[in-house]
């Protein structure tokens, strides 16, 4: 269609042969866009459109990153379907210059990184994000050379992390890692907060803090239970969370024994089990468990079993009877033995999930789907 001299629209006359050769032109075009749709689908820049395919993946930010590595980090939800998310960014891990970063938004608009947190010249770890039931945000993160001479400090935003109060240490003076050592804390049904804690003083160990009054003292618990002949190496670390029932509250482990290891409590995490080994592999790695609508578990975890093995392979396992047993998994990644997609966190909100995790050190990935979506698609562990 063209325009005359008049303005009015006009039609021009086209032969069969030239339609046929505009036609296969068209034609080749969609499908050249067809065979790139899953390269665009598996790192998507742009925001999720109404009812797109499950799952979506992509990057929190680009290749503009204002730190050469980044490990470690930890989402939360905030309104209207955006999220929060930091990690800890430097030259690598353990160097001085690392610090705490942050970002806010949505798959595909999110802001760009920022320095939440650096209080002195040394390496800040683990960043820990809290939404407590009055709306503040928590920061919990470690400040310190060595792993066992860790200070936890923490920061709170009452404005969904536009800005935040100065830091301060959680238990003033004490070392080792108070509070939540990785993974999110969780919120009791009695009210109390409890975080997953340990120690790497030689042995590795794990202990759990609790607090009964919104965060203003923490009691820890002794160190739990460990059969060093059954589960072998330095021990365990890093619990990650759920209550099943008032009071019954469980916990899986990161170990160097090969496999995943669990503890569970009747106390509302006063006192817990010795902790014994599940059949889930774990290569010496972070792991990250959430609890779906419905008591559905959902655990981010890397699926090999040689303690500091490959993280070159992710995925998300589902139980439906409380962790007793994992039946089905599905990939998140699944690259070669060099490649590193490790130190998962998990969140479900309202049906969804949400995993973010480490990408060869270089980026914060994200991937999200549906409830539904993943009991579809998770297939028989073998």
């Amino acid at each position: 269609m063209q325009e005359g001299k008049t303005g009015k629209a006009i039609f021009k006359t086209t032969t069969k042969q030239e339609f046929m050769s505009n036609r296969n032109k068209i034609m080749g075009m969609v499908a050249g866009l067809l065979l790139l749709a899953p390269v665009f689908q598996a790192f998507r820049q742009g925001p999720a459109a109404p009812g797109e395919t499950d799952p979506i993946k992509g990057f929190l930010f680009g290749d503009d990153r204002p730190f050469p590595q980044c490990h470690a980090s930890t989402v939360i939800a905030l309104k209207n379907g955006r999220y929060l998310a930091a990690w800890f960014g430097g030259t690598k891990e353990k160097d001085d210059d690392v610090g705490i970063w942050i970002t806010s938004g949505a798959p595909g608009r999110w802001q760009p990184p920022v320095e939440v947190a650096k209080i002195r010249q040394e390496p800040h770890w683990n960043p820990v994000l809290f939404k407590a039931p009055d709306g503040t945000i928590w920061l919990f993160f470690k400040v310190g050379k060595e792993i066992p001479t860790w200070q936890t400090y923490v920061m709170t935003s009452g404005n969904e992390g536009k800005t935040w109060s100065a830091p301060g240490e959680l238990v003033p003076g004490d070392t080792g890692g108070r509070g939540p050592v990785r993974n999110k804390m969780i919120v009791l049904s009695n009210g109390d907060w409890l975080a997953g804690a340990s120690n790497e003083m030689g042995d590795w160990n794990v202990f759990f803090d609790r607090s009964a009054d919104k965060g203003k003292t923490w009691t820890a618990t002794p160190y739990i239970g460990i059969d060093r002949r059954q589960i072998t190496g330095k021990g365990i670390i890093q619990p990650t969370l759920w209550e099943s029932a008032p009071g019954r509250v469980h916990a899986l482990l990161r170990s160097t024994a090969g496999v995943i290891c669990r503890t569970d409590s009747r106390d509302y995490g006063k006192t817990w089990s010795a902790a014994r080994k599940t059949t889930l592999p774990n290569p010496n790695s972070g792991i990250d468990v959430a609890r779906l609508p419905g008591g559905t578990l959902a655990l981010a975890y890397n699926p090999t079993g040689e303690n500091w093995g490959s993280r070159g392979a992710l995925a998300l396992a589902v139980s439906t009877d409380n962790g007793q047993t994992w039946s089905k998994q599905l990939m998140i990644e699944k690259g070669a033995g060099k490649d590193e997609y490790s130190y998962p966190a998990i969140i479900s909100t309202g049906n969804r999930v949400m995993v973010t995790y480490t990408w060869n050190r270089k980026k914060i990935a994200f991937w999200s789907a549906s409830k539904d979506w993943i009991l579809e698609n998770a297939t028989p562990i073998k």
